[in-house]
């Protein structure tokens, strides 16, 4: 970041950094290059996907990964054993992954699912379920978490703007830590 600046006031260019949509789909891109399915509609934002084995990854269509990690191998015994173990990572259609969320080896994630942030999933997520937790463990289905935030929308505030749009309205900035929650676009 520093050298791009230096590089820029230098030379006269703005060369601008890629945005998280070209770095989702340059992942993407490397994930299908390497054997691995990607649905459409997918993002994966600032998320470490395991590329020693693309090739058992499969993600559905309509995924969003954010700051979340997934591992297709385990090595915790390859000292002992000398080998790795590898596992498939089957990801359903319409699933949200939460930042910091873990998904080991030899898993699959239904359709319908939301992993909130700082899940360990070591084991399969049937479709329809909302998930937390470490161990992870599945606390109602995708049906009744919708009803509830559509639930606490009509009780929150819901800010029809951007984070960066809040960062300078001062009013929009008052109500939301006055009412301590709520929505943003």
């Amino acid at each position: 970041m520093i050298l791009r600046r230096i590089y820029n006031r230098l030379t006269g260019n703005k060369v601008q950094p890629p945005t998280k949509k070209q770095l989702s789909e340059e992942l993407i891109a490397k994930i299908r290059k390497g054997g691995g399915h990607v649905g459409e509609g997918c993002n994966i934002l600032e998320s470490k996907i395991d590329m020693l084995n693309p090739y058992l990854l499969t993600i559905g269509d309509n995924v969003t990964i954010t700051g979340a990690r997934i591992l297709t191998h385990d090595a915790s015994l390859n000292v002992v054993t000398g080998y790795t173990k590898l596992g498939k990572v089957i990801i359903g259609n319409n699933v949200f992954i939460g930042k910091e969320a873990i998904i080991l080896p030899d898993t699959v994630i239904g359709s319908n699912v939301v992993i909130e942030a700082g899940c360990v999933v070591a084991k399969d997520i049937p479709d329809n379920s909302i998930v937390v937790g470490n161990p992870c463990r599945i606390i109602c289905t995708y049906d009744e978490y919708l009803t509830k935030v559509k639930r606490q929308m009509e009780e929150r505030p819901v800010i029809d703007k951007f984070p960066e749009e809040i960062m300078e309205d001062q009013e929009t900035i008052d109500i939301l830590v006055k009412a301590g929650n709520g929505f943003m676009r």
